[in-house]
């Protein structure tokens, strides 16, 4: 049996449960596993950041074994950044350990009395006093924690930024953040810093000569695909090379303009490169994508960080202007530091940086701080600042949609977010299809929710034009159910998605060898899954309060033209029409309320029980 661990830090009780087979059966694993147990244990209108909201984590029924990039873990639970269902993926090698101490899940529940940290070991876990850890930066808790236990000890822990309940905090593996939506708030709010693990190495295969032959035929297939020799190379930073000057994507200043003068020639794969010390991976994985770099000269020589990647680079250079390469590796490393999601924390201050040309801020709001664009050091000041909450820090500690409302003076006008999750780099008025996957997210602005790569040439479904006004909305539901159906192997989205080394059948091919369920060896069958979980993520959100009046996007994206870059001029000119295209083929009502014939198609009859009152 596949089992999940549950811990309740109120009571202290720890229980180690069999997964039923019937849920492990219709839900596969990971994403799956997390969206069902959220939506049965997680009552409608709870406070994130109160004691009975749960936290999930979860690894997918591959990690740990010779496959290639699915030892990454999950972590799920109500987001106290949008209050909807959120998921954030986290890399590394925790996931391996994680399935090698004899759990694909954990399940949080409660809030300790004073800080605490799990430690698990042989299959068996404690909850251990974390007084000496509370307060200290991600590396200092690590090394503590490695030095408790041992080097071969594998963790996850919280920032101080998360125990400030910061908003936006992540949690982080090494250096690697499951960084959207707050998980790591949630976690710090149940007065838990860390989880440590301490196993042997363990693969319990069905079919292990299948399932050794498929991965021979995985790393062949990812060693000869077109892009890896340059992604092992560079990373996810070779994208800030393509997306800037072929589709102008790339948003400046708090999303107004797609161009920066210098930012080409000093924001890109080649300027990393030089910079670049080391490569590393995260468990079972041939690509290394990770990069290890160093400031080797200049007032901040010395600085050592992995990363930043693609979305970081951009967070801190694109939002407030600057085109410091050096900036945005110490910015890389104080959010690695205190715990801090670089995407909404880039955003938050580019959103300041606006109020303050606007006039709404002044330097008596951001305590004598000068936001002037291109100015890099009242960044970097203002990333202490929110993870401290600080000053002007403990506004923007709330996100850019919290912010906008205790600040006032039409601040919302320039808040970017969906859903309450800040956007991360790319207009939505560049590439339409990837800003209409925002708007439709079941947690808001994410890209890699269900990013649309017919936008640049995948011809599955069929290609898009990232200009064209209406017709997405089939390709929209492909992604997302596509992405969910990956994560329920909790699959790294760049060789199974971005880059397309493998994807579904050979996944599915994978998951009967090691399982030994027939039906997962269908690729339909994870297409089935991957759907169903995306309408139960809906579902819980309806039960939330969302409806269609929060799948949009900022009044931006529809008035104001995009200016400058190889789209300029362009606005979001028909979303309805998008959004009533993408609900028909989801056999959702046009509120957005999937109806009792979808639900049950999909399984979920005693959902439709629930939600039957939220339909027109």
């Amino acid at each position: 049996m596949r089992r999940l661990l549950r811990v309740n830090l109120s009571s202290s009780a720890i229980v180690e449960e069999d997964i039923p087979q019937k849920a492990a059966e219709a839900y596969v694993g990971g994403r799956g596993l997390c969206a069902k147990y959220l939506y049965d244990e997680v009552r409608p209108g709870i406070d994130p950041l109160g004691w009975d909201n749960k936290l999930l984590l979860a690894t997918g029924p591959l990690a740990g074994t010779s496959a290639q990039a699915f030892s990454k873990w999950i972590a799920v639970t109500k987001s106290p950044l949008t209050g909807t269902f959120t998921r954030s993926v986290g890399g590394g090698d925790f996931g391996a350990w994680l399935k090698w101490a004899g759990f694909e899940l954990i399940i949080l529940e409660g809030r300790a009395a004073q800080p605490a940290y799990l430690y698990i070991t042989d299959g068996k876990c404690q909850i251990r006093d974390a007084a000496a850890i509370w307060g200290k930066t991600t590396s200092q808790t690590q090394a503590y924690l490695k030095k408790e236990h041992g080097p071969k000890a594998r963790m996850v822990c919280v920032g101080p930024a998360a125990e400030k309940l910061v908003r936006y905090g992540p949690i982080i593996s090494g250096r690697r953040a499951a960084g959207r939506g707050g998980t790591g708030t949630v976690m710090a709010s149940k007065n838990l810093k860390a989880i440590v693990i301490e196993s042997g190495r363990k693969e319990n295969l069905a079919d292990p000569v299948e399932f050794r032959k498929l991965v021979r035929q995985q790393v062949k297939a990812m060693k000869a695909g077109l892009g890896y020799d340059v992604f092992r190379e560079y990373g996810t930073v070779q994208g800030l090379d393509y997306f800037y000057p072929v589709f102008g994507s790339i948003p400046m200043r708090n999303y107004r303009f797609g161009e920066l003068a210098g930012w080409a020639e000093n924001i890109g794969m080649w300027p990393y490169a030089q910079v670049t010390q080391k490569h590393v991976g995260c468990y079972s994985c041939t690509l290394n994508c990770g990069k290890v770099r160093r400031i080797s000269s200049g007032p901040y020589a010395g600085i050592r960080t992995e990363g930043p990647q693609f979305e970081t680079a951009w967070a801190f250079s694109g939002p407030t202007g600057c085109t410091n390469l050096d900036a945005t590796l110490v910015a890389n490393h104080l959010c690695c530091e205190l715990g801090l999601d670089t995407i909404s924390t880039g955003n938050t201050i580019g959103f300041a940086y606006e109020l303050f040309e606007k006039g709404i801020l002044t330097t008596k709001d951001t305590d004598g701080l000068v936001l002037n664009y291109g100015d890099h050091e009242p960044m970097l000041e203002l990333i202490e600042k929110i993870g401290r909450r600080e000053g002007i820090g403990d506004i923007l500690a709330e996100g850019v949609k919290r912010a906008a409302s205790r600040i006032g003076k039409g601040a919302e006008e320039y808040a970017m977010h969906v859903k309450g999750l800040e956007m991360p780099g790319y207009d939505p008025r560049a590439r339409k299809a990837m800003g209409m996957n925002f708007a439709l997210s079941n947690m808001g602005a994410n890209h890699n929710y269900g990013w649309p790569q017919q936008e640049i040439g995948d011809p599955k479904p069929r290609l898009l034009d990232p200009a064209a006004d209406e017709g997405q909305g089939d390709v929209l539901k492909f992604n997302h159910d596509q992405t969910a159906a990956l994560e329920l192997a909790v699959a790294c989205y760049f060789p199974s998605h971005h880059l397309q080394f493998f994807g579904l059948e050979l996944i599915a091919k994978m998951l009967e060898a090691a399982l030994g369920v027939p039906r997962f060896g269908s690729e339909d069958y994870l297409w089935y899954v991957g759907e169903k979980v995306y309408n139960l993520e809906r579902c819980f959100n309806i039960r939330e309060g969302f409806a269609r009046k929060d799948d949009t996007l900022p009044k931006r994206m529809f008035t104001e033209p995009l200016r400058g870059g190889v789209r300029d001029g362009e606005v979001i000119r028909k979303p309805d029409a998008i959004i009533d295209q993408y609900y028909d083929v989801r056999g959702w009502d046009r509120n957005g309320i999937p109806t009792r014939e979808t639900l049950v198609r999909l399984g979920l009859e005693e959902v439709d029980r629930d939600i039957a009152r939220f339909r027109q």
